[in-house]
C-alpha cells in the first residue's frame, strides 16, 4: 500500500507540474500574453524554475521507488519530501499570485503524509 501511495504522490507531482509548465509558461509565451519586459522575464523564469524543479524532484523520487531503494523507509526520505513541500508552499505564498500551484502541492502533501502513515 505504501509503494502505491508513493507512486501516486510523486506521479501526481510530476503530472501536475508538467501541466503547470505547459499551461502557465509555454501557453502564455505562445499566445503573447505578456509584453516583453524585465517583469515578464522574471515571471517566466520563476515559473519555469519552480515547475522544472518539481518535475526533476518527482522523476528522481519515482526512479528511486522503482529501483527499490530503501530511501523512503528511513526518516530522511520522508523529511526531504516534507521539507520540499514546505519550500514549494513558501514560494507559492511569496511569489505566485494564484492558488492552483498551492492546491497541487497541498494534494501532494496529503498523499505523502498518507504514504508516511502506512509504513
Amino acid at each position: 500500500m505504501q509503494k502505491l501511495l508513493l507512486y501516486t504522490a510523486y506521479g501526481w507531482l510530476l503530472l501536475a507540474s508538467a501541466l503547470h509548465f505547459c499551461i502557465d509558461v509555454v501557453s502564455s509565451y505562445w499566445r503573447g500574453k505578456r509584453a516583453p519586459s524585465v517583469e515578464t522575464t522574471l515571471y517566466y523564469g520563476l515559473h519555469s524554475a519552480y515547475t522544472l524543479g518539481q518535475i526533476l524532484f518527482a522523476i528522481v523520487a519515482l526512479l528511486l521507488i522503482q529501483r527499490g531503494v530503501p530511501f523512503f523507509r528511513e526518516p530522511q526520505g520522508w523529511l526531504l519530501g516534507f521539507v520540499a513541500t514546505a519550500a514549494w508552499l513558501a514560494i507559492c505564498g511569496a511569489f505566485i499570485e494564484y492558488r492552483q500551484p498551492r492546491i497541487v502541492v497541498g494534494i501532494f502533501a496529503v498523499l505523502l503524509a498518507g504514504a508516511a502513515l502506512t509504513r
